[in-house]
């Protein structure tokens, strides 16, 4: 990320707006079960929310700074922070029942990327696990912000169909002016195409 857009999500402000909007839109009438998977955390805006309701919270965040920041800010005794690409991750199949992303699918630099992550995350999710999450849509403000940084912005209206690829099913998505929400469940049987589990990675507990 370049400088303006991680002083943003280091942000009091952008803290308060993930709480107080992004997450209550997200999971309304959503049960995340027990152990549940955060991908991307960052600056931790969501975890430590998430991590208060969760019986077991597993963050997933592949810059090494960030998940030491995250993992000595947060040092809850049922938050893990694994730093590793979550696009490969060393949790073995069907170890979560829920899983969450916000706003960072767009930060991964292609298409292709973005769909080894949906189907990495139906991997790890149990039968039936539920995977919510929120992105933002194209605009002039977002545009600027990420000048000279990756941003790879999803279409809605095609993410329906990448969801059920990678192993989705009961998928919704909604938009609202800056962005929009997603709802699925890993299906019964099945779960997207198989992905190596030969990428480093270092833990921090």
């Amino acid at each position: 990320m370049n400088l303006a857009h991680r002083h943003l999500c280091a942000s009091a402000f952008w803290t308060s707006t993930v709480k107080t909007r992004v997450l209550p839109w997200v999971l309304d009438g959503v049960d995340l079960g027990f152990d549940v998977l955060e991908v991307g955390p960052g600056y931790g805006a969501a975890t430590e929310w998430l991590c208060s309701r969760a019986g077991h919270l597993t963050c997933v965040e592949i810059d090494p700074a960030l998940a030491r920041r995250l993992a000595s800010r947060l040092a809850a005794p049922n938050l893990t922070v694994l730093c590793e690409d979550a696009t490969r991750m060393s949790m073995g199949d069907s170890t979560c029942d829920g899983a969450v992303s916000l706003t960072m699918l767009h930060h991964l630099p292609s298409p292709a990327l973005q769909d080894r992550l949906l189907a990495e995350i139906a991997r790890v999710l149990r039968p039936g696990g539920v995977f919510v999450g929120f992105d933002a849509l194209s605009g002039v403000g977002f545009r600027l912000l990420h000048v000279f940084d990756t941003m790879v912005v999803i279409d809605p209206s095609t993410f329906p169909r990448r969801l059920a690829t990678a192993g989705f099913t009961d998928i919704t998505v909604d938009t609202r002016a800056r962005g929009f929400r997603f709802r699925a469940r890993r299906a019964s049987h099945g779960h997207g195409c198989p992905v190596p589990q030969n990428g480093a990675s270092c833990e921090y507990i």
